[in-house]
């Protein structure tokens, strides 16, 4: 077939054999070309370079080539932008592109035909190629996805920071979801990674909690009430600001009668009522080392740490590392009496230590109170020691809420100044807040949605909503029914939330985000459970796949869309690790699964015309398949082989 045939559909021979005359000038990236396996866009650019020079006498990196995917209105696959050319062409763009879309059109191993669009060079690819690009992607059983090298940087994520007084809730979910998939990510481009949890297991509101079990709990355990061992402390933390307000208004109405404000007389009633001074008390003795009051700190906080790891197990992540507060503060307050020694901190009049950042256009933020305790600050910069005693790490990120910008833009400063090497590059990833339409689902405390609940009603509502389709499946039991539903509800819930822009707030709808259409989980992983039934009845038919497809195997233009599409996975795994986006990932598994679907729609597989139709489809169905299973997995998204 000519080459200048209708887009998409050449076959050519020795294309390119003629110029080797004019390849003498080339630098050796150009000469060694032919031996060094290279996609599609990468083999292009390489070409343009070689255009360039040829027509021009001027050599630029393959770097510096802009390349996109054709807009669909336009004939082609791949648009070459030719304005920043224009300077050494010293041509109109339409010229310019004419020029270097004639040279390769005679010259390239790939571009089978063209047509120009003002500045812009529309390019289609010689079908041999994109077989060849299928059969890449189909004997890499990780395609797109960077191995992972001893020597490789090391990452850290830090994510969930729990308080032992209460369960995880639907902003810890998010979090949680987030952290996990920034790991995935980041692994997936090469780094080492690890996975860190600080949990907050210290201060007055984990004595809040003890308190009110010591005084009303009669020796309650998780297993005389049949609760989580967090929801258990959870309800002694409400049942001590019940009391606590109980106290207060009490007290404030005494003060009122005696003269005071009532502004003067609610500030005097919380700072006495005898509760809050207890748990104070408490603190005091916990600091010092109490035998009784640490062993009820233990015993509480095992009976949390039990319930985290159920919530933990069920939203599907975990962590290499655990530290907690009760260690890091007396790391935090010895690193930065060092520094105060060393000049880098001040001590006011009332023995408060201070740090002086108005030279960075801040102001001075407090280290450790005139008491000596420290505050938050003073736990992460000894988290920070402990953690870069442990770990050579190259990059820390902290996954915590925008509500804590400024304080990671003061840490970042401290850590710099204290000699931490990645202190000064530290990343906050910053996310918004996440709530429901109604405000909340169901909740112990009517303030917040409980991340246990949520789950629980996800899953129960994918049972319900795909029992249907589920009924219809041969031979299947109930224990596979509810694992069905188990990966079809956390598939929901995890999408719906990470394809949404971290940095914004996003409104989570249960009832949208279990939908067999559209934007979602479940539609991804019912086109994945699809594709597998295809498969398997292909199998059943003794089709066997081969190793690879010869380079006249029929493509159509939607088969090389799709083909295309498989070939931009790696980009969007980059991208993704560059933007510290999960939503990128989200994004490009439903526009592959869109694309399938609606080839889907127009062809069928298994009863294509031709023997080498339907080999090309179900190779190409095998690896639409592969590349959603590893992109969900990067979202800690799991697909069912059958739904």
């Amino acid at each position: 077939m000519s080459k200048g045939a209708a887009c998409g559909r050449f076959r050519t021979a020795a294309k390119g054999a003629d110029c080797a005359e004019n390849r003498n000038f080339a630098p050796s990236f150009l000469q060694n070309k032919a031996k060094i396996k290279m996609k599609i866009e990468e083999k292009m650019a390489i070409d343009v370079v070689e255009a360039l020079q040829a027509l021009y006498g001027e050599t630029i990196a393959p770097t510096s080539i802009q390349l996109q995917k054709t807009k669909r209105e336009f004939e082609g696959h791949l648009t070459l932008v030719v304005f920043p050319f224009l300077r050494i062409s010293r041509k109109k763009p339409e010229e310019t592109a004419q020029e270097i879309g004639a040279y390769l059109k005679e010259h390239s191993s790939v571009v089978a035909d063209l047509n120009v669009v003002k500045g812009f060079l529309n390019l289609c690819i010689d079908s041999a190629a994109w077989i060849d690009t299928l059969n890449d992607i189909h004997t890499a059983e990780n395609y797109g996805l960077q191995p992972v090298t001893a020597d490789a940087p090391l990452v850290m994520i830090e994510f969930s920071s729990p308080n032992t007084n209460k369960p995880l809730h639907l902003g810890h979910v998010r979090n949680n979801l987030l952290g996990w998939s920034l790991a995935k990510i980041l692994e997936a481009n090469g780094n080492r990674v690890v996975k860190t949890n600080i949990v907050n297991d210290r201060g007055i509101h984990i004595c809040k909690s003890m308190l009110a079990w010591l005084k009303y709990g009669n020796g309650e355990t998780p297993e005389s009430s049949g609760k989580k061992g967090d929801h258990l402390i959870g309800d002694y933390y409400v049942a001590f600001d019940k009391h606590y307000r109980e106290q207060v208004n009490e007290l404030k109405a005494r003060l009122e009668k005696e003269g005071l404000t009532a502004d003067a007389a609610k500030e005097q009633a919380e700072r006495e009522a005898p509760l809050m001074k207890e748990a104070r008390e408490m603190l005091v003795k916990w600091e010092q080392g109490d035998a009784e009051v640490r062993a009820l700190w233990e015993k509480m906080n095992s009976w949390v740490y039990a319930g985290f790891d159920e919530t933990y197990k069920a939203l599907g992540v975990g962590f290499d590392k655990i530290y907690y507060e009760s260690n890091t503060y007396l790391v935090g307050k010895k690193k930065v009496e060092e520094g105060l020694a060393k000049g880098l901190f001040i001590r006011k009049e009332d023995n408060s230590v201070w740090a002086d950042l108005t030279n960075e256009g801040l102001d001075q933020k407090l280290l450790l109170r005139k008491d000596g305790t420290s505050v938050y600050m003073t736990q992460d910069i000894g988290t920070a020691e402990m953690r870069f005693n442990d770990y050579p790490i190259d990059k820390m990120i902290y996954v915590v809420g925008n509500e804590q910008n400024y304080h990671f833009q003061v840490l970042s400063i401290l850590l710099d100044r204290l000699g931490f090497k990645w202190g000064k590059d530290l990343v906050h990833f910053s996310y918004g807040m996440v709530e429901l339409p109604n405000g909340k689902m169901k909740s112990r405390e009517g303030t917040v949605v409980d991340a246990d609940d949520l789950v629980a009603s996800m899953i129960e509502n994918a049972k319900s909503l795909s029992e249907d389709k589920v009924n219809k499946l041969e031979g299947i039991t109930e224990e596979e029914k509810n694992e069905i539903a188990r990966i079809v509800g956390m598939g929901a819930l995890k999408y719906f939330i990470l394809k949404v822009d971290a940095r914004k707030n996003m409104l989570f709808n249960p009832e949208e985000s279990i939908d067999f259409n559209g934007n979602t989980g479940p539609f991804i992983q019912y086109t994945y459970a699809r594709i597998r039934s295809i498969l398997r009845k292909a199998e059943a038919q003794n089709i066997t796949l081969p190793a690879s497809l010869n380079d006249d195997a029929p493509l159509n233009e939607k088969e090389i869309a799709l083909i295309q599409k498989l070939n931009d996975f790696g980009a969007a795994v980059a991208q993704a690790g560059i933007d510290y986006s999960p939503s990128g990932i989200a994004n490009y598994c439903y526009e592959l699964t869109k694309e399938f679907n609606q080839f889907y729609h127009d062809y069928s597989i298994l009863n294509a015309d031709t023997e080498a139709e339907k080999i090309t489809r179900l190779m190409i169905a095998k690896n639409v398949a592969k590349v959603i299973k590893n992109g969900m997995a990067l979202l800690g998204i799991e697909v069912p082989e059958r739904m």
